[in-house]
């Protein structure tokens, strides 16, 4: 692994050896990306494991929605972070809040010490956070490896002043960058911030190979179409792999 990381979130075992395929250094492994991620089966991160030979990081987020759990949820996600620590999971990926927007110091020093440590990587809970500073330091407190953060804004381009910010503020600590990331938002990442850490999923809509289609039931959540599978596409990643080695100009054209 060189000097930049290219982390690809997957939830499928298709969708991970597309990210190897294009050139991925390791996945964050979930289920459901297309709400956002929740924590994955062990039977997919098993088949995961054994068709891929990249780390693993798993996501640990018991539902979707926002990072306030009860404590019912709280209890599920420290199983599922001691369970996937005793898979030999290479990291687990999780954030709790307070009801005030902040990380939940408590909850979180909980599973650092059930993660039996393994790296863990703070999700965009931190985004979710009433003052990203503050949160940072509490990151860097709990022993918190990386933070995924789009600098609180709606992609990371947009937040580049505030990845800025934290990644001079972070130490040891490693700010990747996620939401929106693309060959060419890795370009000008790259040349206007110090990050050297990316987070994508470089998924593409797959049409359903369904002959039979019912149009009058629908499964899903609002808007969304059972008849089309959200894939990782391995020439979005491969683009992308090209713009951190540096081959690919800001144009957009191959160096």
């Amino acid at each position: 692994m060189g000097k930049y990381l290219l982390e690809v979130c997957v939830d499928s075992v298709e969708s991970a050896l597309q990210a190897q395929k294009g050139g991925a250094d390791r996945l964050e492994l979930c289920g459901d990306l297309v709400i956002g991620g929740v924590t994955p089966s062990m039977a997919l991160y098993e088949r995961v494991r054994e068709k891929v030979s990249l780390p693993i990081h798993v996501l640990l987020r018991p539902r979707w929605g926002d990072f306030l759990y009860s404590e019912e949820e709280f209890g599920i996600l420290v199983r599922q972070t001691d369970m996937y620590q005793r898979a030999g999971a290479d990291g687990l990926v999780i954030g709790c809040l307070t009801p005030e927007g902040r990380l939940d110091r408590e909850r979180m020093g909980r599973l650092m010490e059930t993660s039996g440590g393994r790296p863990v990587t703070l999700h965009r809970a931190f985004d979710m956070c009433a003052d990203l500073e503050q949160a940072l330091d509490d990151a860097k407190q709990l022993g918190i490896a990386a933070i995924l953060t789009s600098g609180g804004s709606g992609s990371a381009l947009e937040g580049k002043e505030m990845l800025k910010r934290l990644k001079g503020r972070a130490g040891t600590v490693d700010i990747m960058a996620g939401a929106k990331i693309s060959a060419e938002a890795i370009v000008r990442l790259r040349q206007e911030t110090p990050v050297t850490s990316f987070h994508m999923s470089g998924k593409r809509a797959a049409v359903s190979r369904m002959r039979y289609r019912n149009p009058r039931v629908h499964m899903g959540l609002p808007g969304l179409s059972e008849y089309e599978v959200w894939q990782t596409d391995a020439e979005t990643v491969r683009r992308a792999r090209e713009a951190l080695d540096g081959r690919i100009a800001k144009n957009g054209s191959l160096d």
